[in-house]
């Protein structure tokens, strides 16, 4: 699910900004959660033991110390509303301007699965909600795997199944080293992958057994794409202090991070 203890920030980033990087969180409050970077404590090291992460790709700066600061701003949209299915069996809340659309799903999904784009006024694509994906695994030989950092990780309250391979939910922001680094948001309550290094980090939650799982962000899997590969609706950063900075000031990013934490499941 989340990933490797935390990477160093990069020196180009100014202290301010390393500081404002490490801010605590304990989870969503009345005005909206704040985001920290955080050790991903899915993360499995391969004997067993924290280890320190691998380098970042040929033409990344250098890494550095981290600290700790203040905590980051609070979403700005103003006015919130509630999103359910017609059954009950889903609710998250959103930004009163914000449009989420019940639509088709995908081939393969469980009896009673869900699919729900959510999409900001001018359609810019923002996040879908899927619900009765069936489990699945996937063959990561080492010679595909890509080290990734985990960016944000914040715990929540969500009714999932735990077990092998499980922690408790949280919302993540989580980045994979290609010829760039590639990032993306979302639920999960899967381990990320072994000694920092993955072939996709999945945004899924296990569900009920019969049920199938659910994802809530903007894809289900993340990987390190090909030059030629579209890479949207992930984001690509040149530097892991680009991705540091969406996550710790983008308003979009705080406003996703307050609707994937508010979702309930019914079981």
């Amino acid at each position: 699910m989340t990933g490797a203890p935390l990477k160093s920030v990069l020196s180009g980033i100014s202290l301010a900004a390393a500081a404002v990087l490490l801010a605590a969180c304990s989870g969503p409050q009345a005005a909206g959660p704040g985001w920290t970077a955080q050790p991903d404590p899915s993360a499995v090291p391969a004997s067993g033991t924290a280890t320190s992460g691998t380098a970042p790709p040929a033409g990344a700066t250098s890494p550095s110390p981290t600290a700790s600061g203040e905590p980051q701003p609070v979403p700005t949209a103003t006015s919130w509303k509630t999103f359910s299915d017609p059954a009950g069996t889903v609710s998250f809340d959103l930004p009163v301007d914000w449009i989420a659309q019940s639509v088709a799903t995908e081939e393969g999904i469980l009896p009673g699965g869900l699919k729900v784009d959510v999409k900001k006024p001018d359609g810019t694509f923002m996040a879908s909600l899927r619900t009765g994906l069936p489990s699945s695994s996937v063959d990561c030989p080492d010679a595909a795997q890509h080290p990734y950092t985990v960016i944000s990780s914040v715990p929540f309250d969500l009714a999932a199944q735990d077990g092998e391979g499980t922690i408790p939910p949280r919302m993540v922001f989580r980045v994979i080293q290609g010829y760039r680094y590639f990032g993306s948001y979302g639920i999960t309550n899967l381990v990320g992958g072994t000694d920092g290094k993955a072939c996709e980090l999945r945004n899924v939650v296990r569900g009920p057994a019969g049920k199938g799982d659910y994802s809530f962000g903007d894809l289900v899997a993340l990987k390190a794409f090909a030059p030629d590969e579209k890479v949207a609706p992930a984001k690509a950063f040149d530097t892991l202090g680009q991705a540091a900075q969406y996550v710790n000031g983008s308003p979009d990013f705080a406003n996703v991070q307050r609707m994937l934490m508010s979702l309930k499941v019914k079981n």
